[in-house]
């Protein structure tokens, strides 16, 4: 906004001058979407956040929720106005203290302005209160929000977070958390990290986790309900925190005998990836009706129908991969999603090869045979796959075929190299696909220009010659289906 004011004398002009800190025509809003082509308005524009502190009261019996989301983060341009994305009702908004002004727009956007425009590098404390019934609001025709017979879970990619918290919803930016939440006495609350403390006043518990490394949005976690809670330590050192709700009737025995490997999977995959990258793992099995797991951080969502038909440690050690290749280390933009998915499904042929159920060139030549030319599997590129297909078969099958043809190119001492060193190299960052192909092109000192168009980019089924066996030709009829395929396969649809 312009105002003309006049003035006498040189002194009122230099107090005016004092008095506004920069050109208001500098200021402007902050972008609507973070700028990913896959989801054009999710994230936002013109501040990053590093905290989250959310002090919530959850109320299962009628699934109402309500908080206090306080923010921490620091402006990235002149900012005169801001959003979060969010669904639930809003009471109050302050920005740095001051009541600011806010409404809602589109699908999912809370629209903030700020009493004052804030500078570019400015810190700020937004403070958010809010109410709703999260089961009552969808954005796109769908919700994210997961009711239970004694609760609700908030589980889902690539976004849970507007159902109860409000934030900055994309992976580019990563925040540490405190989730602190009532319940009525006799329900527990699961979420990320570590529980520091629990206490009861008045009929209600009140539990308190933190996550004290950089966490996406959509890997933060919220599950309210009756639950058996087991705790250990792997012999590595990995303290683990798992929870199974008390009902999940014939699926319990085979839920408990794979998730608590978890200390065991955990060790393991370190082997491969490096040190394990958070102060905590685990995971949690409620009632739900879905058919996914997800990685959610350090304490892993699975569904009961995971282990419908017996245990399966193939899906755990599916969703643990990804707390080093997705959690740790997070794509930039959702078409890097086969850093995420092609390397947790190659952990499974890894763990294949450990149990004596089909080694990973086994797979690799099974996977390849299965699909003719002519099967639309191939028009998937694994490397920028569109959003339609973000989670097609194509992305962690031909996906981990990639990697198998990286491993066949570079030799294994190189390979396993690449696989251990790239956790480190971005830990608690972001990433894409063609920063890990440089990353592999240095590490192994060879041009991969060709391999990487080849397995995950071109829309055409590779030529034999290019995995560098010619097993790969033969038929699926000369192919037998490794022991561990079903139990793989069993985790296409995990998302």
């Amino acid at each position: 906004m312009h105002r003309r004011i006049i003035a006498p004398g040189a002194l009122a002009a230099a107090s005016l001058l004092l008095a506004i800190p920069a050109s208001a025509a500098s200021f402007s809003p902050g972008a609507p979407g973070i700028g990913d082509p896959y989801y054009p308005a999710y994230g936002n524009g013109g501040y990053d956040v590093s905290h989250y502190d959310l002090r919530l009261r959850y109320q299962p019996a009628t699934d109402e929720l309500e908080g206090t989301a306080t923010i921490l983060a620091r402006t990235t341009q002149d900012l005169s106005r801001f959003d979060l994305d969010f669904l639930l009702d809003v009471s109050e908004v302050r920005v740095n203290g001051a009541k600011a002004a806010f409404a809602t727009s589109g699908q999912h956007e809370l629209e903030i302005t700020p009493k004052t425009p804030l500078p570019k590098g400015t810190p700020v404390t937004v403070v958010v209160r809010y109410s709703g019934v999260p089961s009552t609001k969808s954005a796109y025709g769908f919700s994210t929000w997961h009711r239970t017979p004694d609760g609700a879970v908030a589980a889902d990619e690539p976004e849970a977070a507007w159902w109860w918290f409000p934030s900055n919803d994309h992976p580019l930016d990563k925040a540490t958390y405190d989730v602190s939440v009532a319940v009525p006495d006799g329900t527990q609350v699961i979420s990320n990290g570590t529980l520091q403390s629990t206490s009861s006043r008045l009929g209600w518990t009140r539990w308190n986790w933190r996550e004290n490394k950089p966490q996406a949005t959509y890997l933060a976690t919220l599950a309210v309900g009756r639950f058996d809670i087991t705790t250990s330590t792997s012999d590595g050192g990995v303290p683990v925190v798992n929870a199974y709700s008390k009902d999940l009737g014939d699926n319990d025995g085979a839920a408990r005998a794979s998730v608590e490997r978890t200390g065991e999977l955990v060790d393991w995959l370190s082997g491969y990836f490096g040190p394990y990258p958070f102060a905590s793992a685990g995971g949690y099995v409620p009632n739900t009706t879905t058919g996914f797991a997800l990685e959610t951080q350090t304490r892993v969502y699975y569904s009961p129908r995971q282990f419908a038909n017996g245990s399966n440690t193939s899906v755990v050690v599916h969703e643990l991969a990804h707390q080093w290749y997705g959690d740790s280390v997070s794509l930039k933009g959702w078409k890097d999603i086969w850093l995420n998915e092609g390397f947790a499904r190659y952990a499974q042929w890894l763990w294949s090869e450990h149990e004596g159920e089909g080694t990973t060139r086994e797979l690799a030549d099974y996977v390849y045979a299965s699909h003719p030319a002519d099967d639309p599997f191939w028009t998937v590129a694994p490397g920028d796959p569109g959003p339609d297909d973000q989670f097609s078969a194509a992305v962690y099958d031909r996906g981990a075929l990639a990697v198998q043809a990286l491993r066949d190119e570079v030799g294994d001492d190189a390979f396993f190299a690449i696989l251990k060193g790239w956790p480190q190299e971005h830990a608690y960052g972001n990433a894409s696909v063609a920063d890990f192909r440089a990353y592999a092109e240095q590490v192994s000192g060879k041009s991969l220009s060709a391999l990487f168009d080849t397995w995950l980019f071109e829309p055409s089924k590779p030529a034999a010659p290019a995995a560098r066996d010619a097993s790969v030709a033969r038929s699926s009829a000369t192919v037998a289906q490794p022991k561990s395929w079903k139990k793989i396969a069993a985790t296409n649809d995990v998302h």
